[in-house]
């Protein structure tokens, strides 16, 4: 099975990721799937069982249990745990969180991988977005976005999304990217190759205009 033609979109939370890839994969006729997904679930999961978070082989055992899954669909990508669609929940600020903290484990990150990398086969086109799809998942992916947004942004996109204070969205968000950007394992950070777009002062539509045109133009030379 060979893969099909890749994009990724990289960047911090809340820097309008998701709405990105969704779009763009509905223009295309693509699959788009959230690589923090694996993260979050596997978190989700793990605490929901009462595992120490701390313990990096424990992680390792649950990332390779059959009581969860991902999925992707056109809307989202979703986690199921024992066959129930725990996507809501997973998809919470404290749940990304505390994904954060995990992800910093070297052997969580490659048991997690080959799932992740599975995504883009025997498919025409895909769409992955998270944090290092362009640097570690897909670092061969023909087309590579870096999304930025200013913090306060960033933390006013999710505040609506959960209904919470704009505030302490800031101090937790500010917290995940410094965790992100400092571990040592896959940091986050723009590929040499990537276009770093930054979203503040653009809709989504202009956005999603914009790195269309970058995927049109190498994907018509590439072909």
């Amino acid at each position: 099975m060979t893969n099909g033609f890749i994009v990724t979109i990289d960047g911090p939370a809340a820097s309008g990721k998701s709405s990105v890839s969704r779009e763009l994969a509905r223009r295309f006729g693509w699959s788009w799937v959230s690589t923090g997904a694996f993260y979050r679930g596997l978190a989700y999961v793990a605490d929901a069982k009462g595992v120490d978070l701390t313990k990096e082989s424990e992680l390792v055992k649950i990332a390779q249990s059959p009581m969860w899954s991902v999925r992707m669909t056109s809307e989202q990508t979703c986690v199921y745990l024992d066959g129930q669609n725990v996507s809501d929940e997973v998809s919470r600020e404290r749940v990304g969180s505390l994904a954060s903290k995990i992800s910093s484990f070297p052997k969580v990150r490659s048991a997690l991988l080959d799932a992740q990398r599975q995504c883009a086969q025997g498919i025409s086109g895909l769409i992955a977005e998270g944090r290092d799809c362009g640097t570690v998942v897909f670092p061969d992916a023909d087309v590579k976005i870096f999304l930025t947004a200013r913090a306060e942004d960033r933390a006013a996109r999710r505040a609506k999304e959960e209904g919470r204070e704009v505030d302490h969205l800031i101090t937790e968000q500010k917290v995940r990217d410094a965790q992100d950007a400092a571990r040592k394992a896959a940091p986050m950070e723009a590929a040499t190759d990537a276009h770093v777009l930054d979203t503040t002062e653009l809709s989504l539509a202009e956005v999603v205009d914009a790195i269309e045109a970058m995927v049109r133009q190498h994907h018509r030379f590439s072909h």
